[in-house]
């Protein structure tokens, strides 16, 4: 599954939280955002692509998810936070090349035939947060717990995976079939993630040693040094050489997303444009972790997941005819199920400090509102979504103003962009309300309270948007005619 990914340092952050978000780029898939209580979880989990068995640990936590609506491919889960305040987004998609692949290869799911018997197949995106994020009470524990599935089942794709806790934001990405290395986000940095294995340092001392910034599986150098995997010239190791790719589908298709997004955060700190430009969008060696030039705040994460090269010849609704026009893949594209941005706030008292923002469809007509994880259940607004398109939910109305704002996008793009800042300013004073009476009175049961006022309330603007854009729309229909028009 294509998505795109940022992770950011708790000195990278406007507030000292640590962020990960990541938009879940499916095929159009319904998507919902529930809370999963320990009774909900099963000690028996079988995945429905892979058929593969795993028994559970006892005693998992509640936590929150934002599965599939039709199960017919499994969970998929995508993201959540749990009660420990560890968020997990799982996962992203990314690359490898046929070395590795040829001396780890992905473990696939085998039917029975008349000469062989079943063979379960490794685990994957559809699997990963519900076998992980239960039992977690951190971002370190988490790639630990991960990293052993791995190397006990095998995975039969190559994704990315991102953990967060209120001190440390870790990412890991499997190798092979087996194999797996981690790095954790230093605390002033933002990491950029477009669909290809992105790590571009590697210590294995330290991973072999005290694990302080680096982890991975028990084997990898040798692993490495036995299949002649390593083309670094020197000694600095560059996982990117080794155990990723260097096609011409990351040239259109993945390249550009890293280049948009670190101008986005660094414009001073490289020439991005032009022909004297240091890193032109097809570069490949886009660093993978960056200082930001300011602080980032949800709104910056939500913006830079829309995207489409705003400001650049690349932007797809640009109204002059040029020959670069939507020829990169947007960052805010159609097919997005949903986005989420895992906020952990140190700083809060502990019930308090896991913030989930959600947003579903495509991010570039969308708004995103943030909620309060230490709850139950969450509102009827976000958790109960059907099939069927409706305007009583989150996810259908996103879908619907999409549709509405793109074929009219320079009609509707002024009324988009006044749904967005209404939704994000109301989330905004709720959040800072809601904070304020939780932390002085001790009553952290107005999580659920404070979770229904910013449903409420985001619908109210959804609602007002679906109006205006409706009318837009029939304004600007083909069949439309008055006498002026002879």
């Amino acid at each position: 599954m294509a998505c795109t990914t940022i992770l950011v340092g708790k000195l990278a952050s406007y507030d000292g939280s640590t962020m990960i978000a990541r938009t879940d780029d499916g095929h159009f898939d319904v998507k919902k955002t529930i809370v999963v209580n320990p009774e909900d979880q099963k000690n028996e989990y079988t995945s429905v692509i892979g058929h593969r068995k795993v028994t559970l640990p006892d005693n998992p936590m509640r936590y929150t998810a934002s599965p599939s609506v039709d199960p017919k491919e499994g969970i998929w889960a995508a993201s959540g936070i749990n009660e420990a305040n560890v968020g997990m987004t799982a996962t992203e998609t990314i690359t490898s090349n046929p070395r590795v692949l040829g001396a780890d290869p992905y473990v696939v799911y085998k039917a029975k035939t008349d000469t062989e018997e079943e063979q379960p197949g490794g685990l994957g995106e559809e699997d990963l947060v519900v076998l992980v994020l239960p039992y977690i009470h951190s971002a370190r524990e988490g790639v630990k717990r991960l990293g052993a599935l791995l190397e006990e089942y095998g995975t039969y794709e190559a994704n990315g995976i991102g953990f967060n806790d209120a001190d440390e934001v870790w990412w890991l990405e499997t190798i092979g079939g087996h194999h797996w290395m981690a790095r954790r986000v230093k605390d002033e940095e933002y990491v950029i993630m477009p669909n290809r294995l992105g790590i571009d340092f590697f210590d294995f001392e330290d991973a072999y040693g005290e694990q302080e910034n680096f982890m991975c599986s028990a084997d990898l150098k040798e692993f490495t040094e036995k299949y002649h995997l390593n083309l670094n010239q020197g000694e600095e190791f560059n996982p990117r050489y080794a155990y990723g790719s260097h096609s011409d589908a990351d040239h259109i298709y993945n390249n550009p997303r890293g280049w948009f997004m670190a101008r986005y955060f660094n414009p001073n700190t490289y020439v991005w444009d032009g022909p004297n430009a240091d890193i032109r969008p097809e570069y490949d060696d886009i660093p993978w972790a960056l200082v930001p030039e300011k602080k980032i705040t949800p709104e910056d994460v939500k913006y830079i997941l829309s995207s489409y090269y705003q400001g650049t010849p690349y932007n797809p609704y640009q109204k002059a005819e040029d020959p670069r026009k939507g020829i990169y893949r947007p960052i805010g594209i159609s097919r997005t199920g949903i986005t989420v941005l895992c906020q952990i706030r140190g700083y809060m008292p502990k019930e308090l400090q896991g913030i989930e923002w959600i947003t579903y469809s495509s991010n570039a007509f969308n708004a995103m509102i943030p909620l309060y994880t230490n709850v139950t259940s969450l509102p009827k607004y976000v958790s109960e979504v059907a099939l069927d398109v409706s305007t009583e939910n989150f996810y259908w109305a996103s879908r619907l103003i999409g549709l509405l704002a793109d074929p009219h996008y320079g009609a509707a793009i002024q009324d988009v962009e006044r749904y967005q800042n209404a939704v994000a300013c109301g989330a905004h004073r709720i959040l800072n309300e809601y904070d304020a009476k939780m932390t002085d009175s001790n009553d952290m049961s107005l999580c659920q309270e404070a979770n229904e006022a910013v449903c409420a309330m985001a619908k109210t603007e959804t609602v007002k948007a679906l109006n205006k854009l409706t009318l837009t729309a029939s304004e600007h229909m083909k069949n439309g005619y008055s006498r002026a028009d002879n």
